[in-house]
């Protein structure tokens, strides 16, 4: 069953038990992976874009989520806060469980060991290598750092 059916099943799930929240954000993810399709019919794709793509839609999903969510707590709007970590744990459903710290810091080694990087410059081809590999289960953003302190 790929992602994609996962979350129809989701969603319809959702509509039969009158879940209107849950429901909100499932068709929020919809309509993400529909524009994410139509955007690469343009581009001269064939078909429904893969499973790695999806996970990365949610995981910018999540991101978007997390700095409103960060946002509205220092606002004050707490009720809108909490709206937002809703939806983060009904995206989160649908991604991998995320690396540990460690097993990150076990990666990016490995990452480095293959692609034989030994300098800054080859900070690209190791990033490539674990957005290959780890998409929608590490924090990117945060892995940066750790690989360009790895190869300064």
């Amino acid at each position: 069953m790929t992602l994609r059916d996962k979350i129809n099943a989701s969603l319809k799930d959702a509509m039969k038990a009158k879940e209107a929240d849950r429901l909100s954000t499932l068709r929020l993810i919809n309509a993400a992976i529909k524009d994410r399709d139509i955007a690469a019919r343009g581009e001269g794709e064939e078909g429904l874009v893969p499973d790695e793509v999806v996970l990365a839609i949610l995981g910018k999903m999540v991101k978007q989520r997390q700095e409103s969510a960060r946002a509205y707590d220092e606002a004050g709007r707490i009720e809108l806060a909490e709206k937002e970590r809703a939806e983060i744990a009904v995206i989160e459903e649908f991604l991998p469980r995320q690396l540990t710290e460690a097993e990150t810091e076990a990666a990016v080694s490995q990452a480095i060991a293959e692609t034989e990087a030994t300098s800054i410059r080859d900070m690209g081809r190791v990033m490539a290598a674990l957005k290959a590999r780890y998409t929608g289960r590490m924090d990117f953003g945060r892995v940066g750092p750790v690989v360009r302190d790895r190869l300064g």
